[in-house]
């Protein structure tokens, strides 16, 4: 473990049992049959539990957007160049990105933080610079990161987390923004899974079958040349991941140490939650998971977290859109458990 990142061996916080329980014989007592509500009743329970509380909330959400570049954009495997990453982060403060209009939809704070594009611009209003460098190296002729720029990204995303703490968030969401990011999330989950490129790699940015083909032998070159040094989740997290894909798994981790709910988007931010819970397995606790995205590989990441997801909308944007998406369900829960009658305040016979 990096001298730079101690933290990451705090183990997460307890569920509240007893709060859980509570709120599962609450349901037992709501004025419908046991379970005719689904995961509605399911997300209600989850979320007392993580919340300690009779009343679970899902009011005060925080969205981090991580944004970085990656060097194995030199191997040709996206459609788009480099530079948009940096277009797109601009998108996002001046409030024209997908995931800018489903913040304010929901009314969400979001927060942009850029780890390290390509193109350098200073300061942008709007922004919180973190840069760590012009991107992370191509992965294919080396390690992505070194110790050091690992640990910056970690942190990063630690320190994101606690920022939303500190703002009474009541539900964590993390995005991301990077050309070649789906390239990088690929190479990490196969790591992790001990899975075939093909089976994970998809389209990205929406490449032909030829180009997902060549996007399959690049991650495969990779894990060939880091083999030896893939078992460790931390250290595959710098050998193949990318600033944004560990941002995300420190910010996972910080908010399941620090007992905060984290609504997980899609392929690349599940990379990240899959990262996250083989560094510490009891995080687990803390995750919802948001959508089942149209990225191939997802299912797979999906069933390696034993993760249900909400919604299945046939989304891949990223940026945390599925999971702002979702966030409405949450609401739903959260606002049937607490305000549905009871039986007896309903003076209803229990025979549903």
């Amino acid at each position: 473990m990096n001298q730079e990142t101690p933290w990451l061996q705090v183990p997460a916080a307890p569920i509240d049992e007893e709060a859980r329980r509570r709120a599962e014989e609450r349901q037992t007592r709501l004025t419908k049959p046991l379970g005719s509500l689904g995961q509605l009743e399911t997300l209600a329970t989850r979320l007392a539990g993580m919340q300690g509380s009779d009343t679970p909330r899902a009011d005060t959400v925080h969205i981090s957007i991580f944004a970085g570049d990656h060097g194995v954009a030199a191997e040709g495997i996206s459609r788009f160049p480099q530079s948009v990453t940096m277009e797109m982060v601009r998108n996002f403060v001046r409030g024209g990105a997908g995931i800018s209009v489903l913040a304010r939809s929901i009314d969400a704070r979001l927060e942009v933080i850029n780890l390290g594009t390509v193109e350098e611009t200073g300061p942008l209003e709007g922004v919180t610079d973190v840069r760590i460098g012009p991107g992370t190296a191509n992965f294919v002729q080396g390690p992505a990161m070194d110790l050091h720029q690992l640990a910056l990204a970690m942190n990063a995303g630690r320190h994101a987390a606690e920022r939303a703490r500190l703002a009474g968030t009541e539900v964590y969401l993390a995005g991301e923004m990077g050309i070649g990011n789906t390239t990088a999330a690929a190479a990490v989950a196969c790591a992790l899974m001990g899975a075939e490129p093909e089976e994970l790699v998809g389209p990205g940015t929406g490449l032909d079958d030829d180009g997902v083909r060549h996007k399959a032998e690049v991650i495969r070159r990779a894990l060939e040349r880091h083999r030896e040094h893939l078992d460790e989740p931390v250290e595959c997290l710098r050998r193949v991941g990318g600033f944004e894909i560990a941002a995300m798994s420190g910010a996972y981790l910080a908010c399941a140490q620090m007992g905060m709910p984290v609504l997980v988007d899609g392929f690349i931010s599940s990379v990240s939650a899959l990262a996250t819970a083989r560094i510490c397995p009891s995080a687990r606790d803390w995750f919802l998971f948001a959508h089942a995205s149209a990225e191939p590989g997802h299912r797979r990441v999906l069933e390696a977290l034993s993760a249900r997801p909400l919604l299945d909308l046939g989304m891949r944007l990223g940026e945390a859109s599925g999971a702002a998406t979702a966030v409405p369900l949450l609401r739903l829960a959260c606002d049937i458990h607490g305000r549905m009658a009871t039986f007896d305040e309903a003076q209803v016979a229990e025979a549903l």
